[in-house]
This record gives C-alpha cells, structure tokens and sequence, in this order.
C-alpha cells in the first residue's frame, strides 16, 4: 500500500520534482477547475487544453507557490490567467441567437456556420462544491455560461472568481494584475450585463420547484413525441414563447408556432429517432439518435438541452455532432429495433 502523506510533505515532494506527488495534490481539484475553464471559455474542448496547459505552468511554477494561501487558491489563478491568454487571442463562442434574429420561415438544409466559434455543451458531473452568490451548478447553466462570452475578459474573470467562488477583490486584483479599484469597476459593468441576459430564476431553482414526477413526464414526453412524430404532445409541453436552435446551424425559431413549423418539416420528417435521457449544464438534455432509413443503426445526432419555466419547455437548444456525445459518456450509435 503506497503511504498515505499530508499534504504539507506532498508539496515538499512536489518542489523537490516529485511529479507523482504533484497530480496527487492537483487530482481532487482537477474536475473544479476544468468547469472553472469552461465558464470561461465556453468550451469543454478548450476547457481541456487550457486546463493542460494550466498544470503545466503550475508544475514548472510550484517554486513561486509560497504556501501564503491555499494551494487551491494558487491553482485557481494560475487557470485563471491562462484562460485570459486564451480569450486575448480568440473570438467568444456564440449561440445562434447571438448572431441575428429568429427565422421567419423555416429552413430546410441549413448548412453549418463554420465561421463561428460555437458555444458547447458541459457534463453534469462533479459540478457541487464551494460558491459565493451562484451556486456551482447555476454557474454552468447555458443562460450564464452564453452570457459570459459578451464580457471581455477581465470582466469575465472577476465576475466568475467573486460572485462564483468567493475570491475577495484584492486576491482577484493580485490574480488580473491590476487594482482593486478596477476589479469593482470591472464587476459593476459585468453584472449589468449578465443582469440583461440571465432570467432571474436560475435553471437549478426553477428545478426545485419542479416535481419529480413532472419532470420526467416533460423531458421523456418531449423524447416520445419526437420520436413518434406527435405534435399534439410536442406543443403540450413548450410554452407559448419557447426557443429552438441547433448549434452549428444558424438558423433558430422563437415562438411555438414556429417552432413546431419548423419541428414538422424538418426533425418529422428526417427518418426514426431513438434518445437517451442525461444532464448537460445542470440541465435535464435529451441525445438523440437519427436512423435516416428508418431501420437503423440509429446514429448520434444531438444533445438536446432544456430550458423549463413553469413546468414547460421553454428553450431547446440542439447541440449537434457525434463529438458531444462522447464527452457525455454516451455511445456513438444505438442498435436497430428489434
């Protein structure tokens, strides 16, 4: 049995070159700081690498770590900063319904935008722990995550490191580099902003609410009646200003009329669908599997993400492409029926 040391010897070991003492300090962190770069970035992917990236300079910079505060604290600025790199030199990742207005007609055949840097889904795992105003799984909900991406950067820094983890201003002003007077500038004009764009009733509130029982009927009738082609049952459950969109695609609909023009000309009609229920932003989602034939092998189409309000849907925002569903740990096809 390998021993057991505090944590106090493991960061000895780790400055003396111990690189296994290093991920052994870092591992319980590690899945805290990677929804912490995502929030950031609006990215699992790019989550990823920053979060490499940041361990990395971390490793090579432990000698700097003076053990003033906690190594958490530490690592925190440290993905922080490299996160801020990462903004600097790339565009915000976007949602349709950042680009233009809702479609009047539908659209059949819409082509991905491949110009665009498109905001991702992120896995509802390993999402609780410490927070200040937003609890930590409000804090990956779309709505706050797609309203980050309009702040610069050190806006979105200080805003996620006070009002989501608890940083006082002056550790965030060491962090940015810069003064406390700036960092409570930077937050006042964050907070307008993610005030214009985020429902006042977070995602995870308007769960609580929400029955057990309803719930499941919202999400797996919202299955059923896809995959049966049900519109009657479909619109039962969307409210009467519900969204759509489909990140790649530009196009999205506003509306339940038009919604369901654009749900019974295109999704109806593409061939037999199968899902999978999970949880993506600690949100209720749907994956959904498209056999074009309609025999199958049923193959990963999107992740559906729900917005519910008042025990209804009230956005649907479809994540397409085979890549997310990996990250969720689902499978890349689903057998034929029967």
């Amino acid at each position: 049995m390998s021993e057991v040391l505090p944590p106090s010897a493991e960061l000895d070991r780790a400055r003396a070159g111990d690189d296994d003492a290093f991920t052994r300090l870092v591992e319980p962190l590690r899945r805290e700081l990677h929804a912490h770069c995502y929030r950031m970035l609006g990215s699992a992917h790019d989550a990823d690498d920053a979060l490499q990236d940041a361990l990395l300079r971390a490793w090579r910079g432990l000698a700097r770590f003076e053990g003033r505060g906690s190594l958490r604290s530490w690592l925190y600025s440290v993905a922080t900063r490299t996160c801020l790199d990462v903004v600097e030199h790339r565009g915000r990742r976007a949602l349709p319904v950042d680009l233009g207005p809702s479609s009047d007609r539908v659209v059949v055949g819409d082509a991905a935008l491949t110009g665009v840097a498109w905001l991702g889904p992120y896995p509802d795992t390993g999402l609780d722990g410490p927070g200040a105003r937003y609890e930590q799984r409000e804090a990956v909900e779309l709505a706050f995550v797609a309203a980050l991406q309009h702040l610069p950067g050190n806006q979105r820094a200080a805003l996620v490191l006070f009002e989501v983890l608890g940083f006082p201003v002056a550790e965030i002003a060491g962090i940015m580099g810069t003064s406390t007077t700036s960092v409570n500038s930077a937050l006042a004009r964050a907070r307008r902003i993610v005030a214009e764009k985020v429902p006042p009733a977070t995602q995870q509130r308007t769960l609580r609410m929400m029955d057990d029982v309803r719930l499941r009927e919202v999400v797996e009738g919202f299955a059923t009646a896809l995959a049966r082609g049900d519109a009657d049952a479909l619109v039962a459950l969307l409210t009467e200003d519900v969204t759509w969109s489909m990140p790649p695609l530009p196009a999205w609909y506003a509306g339940r009329s038009a919604v369901m023009g654009f749900v019974t000309a295109v999704p109806f009609r593409c061939g037999s669908w199968r899902h999978l229920t999970t949880v993506a932003n600690a949100q209720p989602a749907v994956a959904c599997y498209l056999a074009g034939d309609g025999t199958g092998p049923y193959a990963a189409w999107s992740v559906n993400v729900l917005t519910l309000h008042d025990g209804l849907i009230a956005g649907v925002t479809s994540f397409q492409g085979a890549e997310h569903f990996r990250r969720f740990g689902l499978p890349d096809s689903l057998p034929p029926d029967g």
